[in-house]
């Protein structure tokens, strides 16, 4: 099974390239902006997929007043994500990547609403810890954003956004590990890892990563190389677990 799982995420990222390239003649200097209109608007819908997945998980908690077993990490992880990589593609970072500015600073809008929500729902003890995590992200962008204007030359700014964006990406698309270690594969159960969230993952993974290969760079392409391959792991033990009732609940205690 896990061999034919990888398989299936190689040949669905093989359907996905041939996607983007059937009616493409090539392109001269791999210019960021210039000649790739459907690749850009296809990003753009995967980016998005990917921020408003969670909206599915969120309704729950709300509707039941209660966050369960969930852990708000990956959303903490990712608010702080979008807002460097955002500022990486900000033109006095990195010229012609908008692109990447517009779509993560949307990003890092949804994503802390979902924090927002799970801080009014969240148990007492859950919801202390979220707010010193939430605080730890604005600390840190605050401080990153001041070195990088005012202690980085401007010729050596993009090299040191870039390095922290393809650092912080990596460990977005990390975080779920947590939950896979922890209840997934305890509980052998996939109550706690939606199929949406995993799928838009691999898909936001591979899009982003053949636009960092078509752009020539490698902060945007090497991270979320990693991230397919990490969303395609979860897709595998989704297709493992899907139809496992679990060995029984964990304790109470949340993730965080």
């Amino acid at each position: 099974m896990v061999p034919n799982g990888f398989g299936c995420g190689l040949g669905a990222l093989q359907l996905i390239m041939y996607a983007i390239y059937e009616n493409n003649k090539g392109v001269g200097d791999g210019n960021m902006e210039k000649g790739f209109g459907k690749e850009q608007t296809t990003r753009n819908v995967v980016s998005f997929f990917l921020f408003l997945v969670p909206s599915i998980t969120f309704y729950r908690i709300i509707k039941t007043k209660s966050t369960e077993k969930f852990s708000c990490v990956p959303y903490i992880i990712t608010v702080l994500t979008c807002l460097v990589t955002a500022w990486y593609g900000l033109p006095f970072v990195s010229p012609n990547n908008i692109l990447v500015s517009t779509v993560d600073f949307t990003g890092a809008a949804i994503e802390s609403l979902y924090v927002v929500i799970f801080i009014v729902f969240a148990p007492k003890k859950a919801r202390v810890k979220t707010l010193v995590l939430l605080a730890v992200v604005i600390i840190v962008f605050s401080g990153f954003a001041l070195v990088s204007i005012f202690a980085i030359l401007p010729h050596d700014r993009k090299l040191f956004c870039g390095f922290s964006t393809a650092i912080l990406c990596i460990c977005m698309y990390a975080s779920p590990l947590a939950v896979m270690q922890r209840l997934v594969i305890k509980t052998k159960s996939v109550e706690f890892m939606p199929f949406f969230l995993s799928l838009a993952m691999f898909l936001c993974g591979t899009f982003w990563f053949v636009f960092g290969l078509l752009g020539h760079d490698p902060f945007i392409a090497v991270p979320n190389g990693v991230g397919c391959g990490l969303g395609a792991l979860q897709l595998i033990l989704y297709a493992i677990y899907r139809n496992n009732k679990g060995v029984g609940d964990l304790s109470e205690q949340s993730l965080l």
